[in-house]
């Protein structure tokens, strides 16, 4: 998918965003959705308590904070850096002149958005459940390269899967030796998509 949000960013340059920096803030009325070019950012809804759930990394190529452009209500999520990025903000106009250039971008955004829809509310639903279909989902939905090869951390997945890093730990290893993956150093290669998703979604 990234090639086509490429299309995005013709005639625009991404900005520079540090380590550590607020992309946008929850609550906030959105002016535009954001094209992440290079570089990883999480996305996490902040509570009154003053705790923090990651609901997922975005990696290079992904689209942010789109959701809340498109219906025009205020953010809610936050989204910060994790490492240094260049971030493409996407207004409207800019929008409007993309979809002119490409008129073939629409069906793309249209299945985005379905796709967004449909992981927020598996976000909702996933609470209840055990911490080996947490875990397994949260898989599911991170980027892997060719050789099916995660990278991430213990910790990071535990913030997306809103598990302790000792839980994660404890499941992991239990998918390693079922043979449903193989563990290295910030890496998880899953050996068996099919046996992944049927542990995420058994009933």
């Amino acid at each position: 998918m990234m090639a086509v949000w490429d299309l995005l960013s013709e005639g625009q340059s991404p900005r520079k965003y540090r380590a550590g920096q607020l992309v946008y803030l929850q609550g906030t009325q959105p002016q535009c959705f954001y094209y992440l070019a290079a570089g990883s950012v999480r996305s996490f809804i902040s509570t009154d308590s003053g705790e923090e759930r990651v609901l997922t990394v975005h990696q290079t190529g992904d689209l942010m904070g789109e959701a809340s452009f498109f219906d025009g209500c205020p953010r809610v999520t936050s989204a910060m850096t994790l490492e240094e990025c260049l971030i493409l903000p996407v207004d409207r106009q800019q929008l409007d002149a993309a979809f002119q250039r490409h008129p073939e971008l629409a069906m793309p955004m249209l299945q985005h958005l379905a796709q967004t829809v449909r992981t927020l509310s598996g976000h909702v639903g996933a609470a209840s459940l055990p911490a080996n279909q947490r875990v397994a989902r949260c898989l599911l939905s991170q980027p892997a390269d060719a050789g099916s090869i995660i990278h991430s951390t213990h910790e990071a997945l535990g913030q997306a899967a809103g598990l302790s890093r000792v839980t994660i730990s404890r499941v992991l290893g239990e998918l390693s030796t079922q043979g449903l993956v193989s563990l290295g150093y910030r890496t998880i290669t899953v050996l068996d998509w099919d046996g992944l998703k049927t542990l995420a979604f058994a009933i």
